[in-house]
């Protein structure tokens, strides 16, 4: 697979968006990220598409899922698969995010960000499977 696949990292600590856009950069990943939802939803609004949406859950102003709710409402990533990386586990979060169309539910105080990248990649190659 020689195209790197497009993923947009959402999240307002600095500190992680800078690692994970590294992490997944030496992968087959071409990286952008945003420091919360209204910059999100600014560059998809500005016509970028990216094929992963990558998105914490709790952020100031917006949280992932109402970020993401307002993607799909707005139709701004069309086929983007929305996968989120929180440290929220509780099966609430969990179940509203289902119940919007996550496809990844990934919780970071459980993976190292090596897994991270490797559970992502594993979330995008089981959609693109069933795609088929």
């Amino acid at each position: 697979m020689s195209e790197k696949i497009k993923i947009l990292i959402i999240d307002d600590d600095r500190f992680l968006l800078d690692m994970y856009s590294m992490k997944f950069g030496k992968g087959n990943f071409e990286t952008k990220t945003a420091s919360g939802g209204r910059d999100a939803l600014d560059m998809l609004k500005d016509g970028y598409k990216p094929d992963i949406l990558l998105m914490d859950l709790i952020m100031p102003v917006m949280d992932g899922l109402s970020l993401y709710g307002n993607i799909k409402k707005d139709n701004l990533a069309p086929g983007a698969i929305a996968i989120m990386l929180t440290n929220q586990g509780m099966v609430s979060d969990i179940s509203r995010a289902q119940e919007l169309g996550v496809e990844g539910y990934i919780v970071k105080a459980n993976m190292i960000p090596s897994e991270v990248v490797q559970e992502v990649s594993n979330i995008y190659e089981k959609h693109n499977k069933n795609k088929k």
